[in-house]
C-alpha cells in the first residue's frame, strides 16, 4: 500500500512520505510538511501556535485533493484513510477510525479501569482502555517494532509455502 500511496498521491503534497499504517479497519497516511519560519527569539508559544497554524492551514488547502485519493484508495482497498502530518517534531492525525473493540476483563481489570474512571485519568471505561493501551506502547515501543519485525518475517515465509488445497 505504501507504494500504491507513493505513487498516488499530488507531487508536492508532503515534502516526504512518512508512515502508511494499516490495519483491518483503517489507513492512516503521513507525511512531512514543510515547518513555518520562526523568529529567532520567539517563545516556545509562539513556535508551537505557528506549527499548529501550518498545519491548519495545510489541512484546508489540500483537503479536496487528499479526499479524492482517499476515495480511490478506499474503493481500492475496502478500508477507510485517514490524514496526519509531521511538521517540525508535532505530529499530528486528521479525522481517523475509532473502532470499537469487544474484550472480555475479569474483575481485577476492570477495577484498573474504574479506578482511571474514579481519579479522572479517564471519561469511561472505554477511554480508561485506550489510555492503558497507549501508555504500553509508549513504554515498549522497542519490544512491539521487534514482534512487528517477526511478524513481517512469518507473512513472508506464509506468502512462499505451498497454497492451501
Amino acid at each position: 500500500m505504501r507504494g500504491w500511496f507513493a505513487g498516488r498521491l499530488p507531487a508536492g503534497l508532503f515534502e516526504e512520505l512518512v508512515d502508511v499504517a494499516v490495519d483491518r479497519e483503517e489507513i492512516t497516511v503521513v507525511g512531512r510538511i514543510p515547518k513555518p519560519e520562526v523568529a529567532a527569539d520567539a517563545s516556545d508559544a509562539e513556535r508551537a501556535a505557528t506549527v499548529e497554524g501550518r498545519i491548519a492551514e495545510f489541512r484546508e488547502r489540500t483537503r479536496e485533493a487528499r479526499m479524492a485519493v482517499a476515495r480511490e484508495a478506499e474503493h481500492r482497498f475496502d478500508r477507510k484513510v485517514s490524514w496526519g502530518v509531521e511538521c517540525d517534531e508535532r505530529r499530528a492525525l486528521f479525522t481517523h477510525v475509532a473502532a470499537p473493540v469487544m474484550t472480555r476483563l475479569r474483575q481485577p481489570e476492570r477495577q484498573v479501569l474504574d479506578l482511571l474512571v474514579s481519579g479522572g485519568v479517564a471519561r469511561s471505561r472505554s477511554d480508561a482502555l485506550g489510555w492503558c493501551v497507549r501508555l504500553v506502547q509508549q513504554h515498549t515501543e522497542d519490544w512491539l517494532a521487534e514482534l512487528r519485525e517477526s511478524l513481517t518475517h512469518v507473512e513472508e515465509v506464509r506468502r512462499r509455502g505451498p497454497e492451501a488445497s
